[in-house]
Parts: structure tokens; sequence; C-alpha cells
């Protein structure tokens, strides 16, 4: 992120067989998920974010796909407790088709809690469907210090 900045996250994340929804697919799909971001309020128009999605259920992992934000518009800090939580909005392309997203990041305190990915959903394409759990350290928060 560089610099101080006032309300951000960074992740580096990957969560393994989880199941999600893609818009125009019946139930559930099965897969691996890595998360990139590096997100701060003071310098949206240079900040990151990425989500990619490695089926491993269908045949030809023929959902596989890379989804990366062209425009951040808006990032929130809350403080819950000790725990942050972050939420970024924007748009971003799957492809050459490009579609808005709300991903919501849960900085958890403590080595025996595990970091959250809230929510991430890709209108109109892709609902992460729930809460999913990281690896504790690979989402920093930063804008909830007391």
């Amino acid at each position: 992120m560089g610099g101080i900045c006032p309300c951000g996250v960074q992740v580096n994340a990957f969560a393994r067989r989880v199941n999600v929804r893609i818009n125009g697919v019946r139930g559930n799909i099965t897969g691996n998920l890595t998360y990139r971001a590096n997100v701060c309020i003071s310098t949206l128009n240079t900040s990151t974010l990425s989500l990619r999605f490695e089926d491993t259920e269908t045949p030809n992992n023929r959902f596989n796909f890379l989804f990366t934000a062209n425009e951040i518009t808006d990032v929130t800090c809350r403080r819950e407790g000790q725990n942050c939580v972050v939420t970024v909005r924007g748009t971003g392309m799957v492809g050459m088709t490009q579609y808005s997203f709300v991903a919501v990041f849960r900085d958890q305190v403590g080595t025996a809690a595990n970091d959250l990915v809230q929510s991430f959903v890709i209108t109109e394409f892709f609902n992460q469907g729930g809460t999913v759990q990281v690896e504790q350290g690979s989402i920093v928060a930063v804008g909830c210090q007391s």
C-alpha cells in the first residue's frame, strides 16, 4: 500500500474445495479460490483486486475464471470488537465482460482465529455462497486501529 493508508486491505489468500454459485449453472460448483488485493481508500486508482476460481468438479474444468477489478469505487473499514471488516466495491472483468462486485474481508485478531472472506459477489455472475475461512494473516486490514 505504501505510505499511510487510513482504510484498506492487503489480501493474499487461498481456500480449497469451496462450493460456489455461478449464474446460469444449476446447483453449486466445487473449486479452489485465490483472493488477491492491495486496496487503499486514498489510492483507489492504483489499488488492485482479483479472484481466481479453479473448477475442481466438472470435466475439463469448464468453469475456471479470473476476475480482475478495473475500477475500485469504494472502500469502508469497520471495527467489530478487536477485528476489522473491510468492504470493497467496484467493477471488474471476466474475459471481455464487465461486472460490478462487492467483497467483504474480515481480519481476525489472534493466532487461533482464521481470517474470513465474509462475502464475494460478482453481480449476475458469481457468489461464493457464504463465509470462507482463509489462513490467519492472509488478510491484513488497516483503518480500524484504536
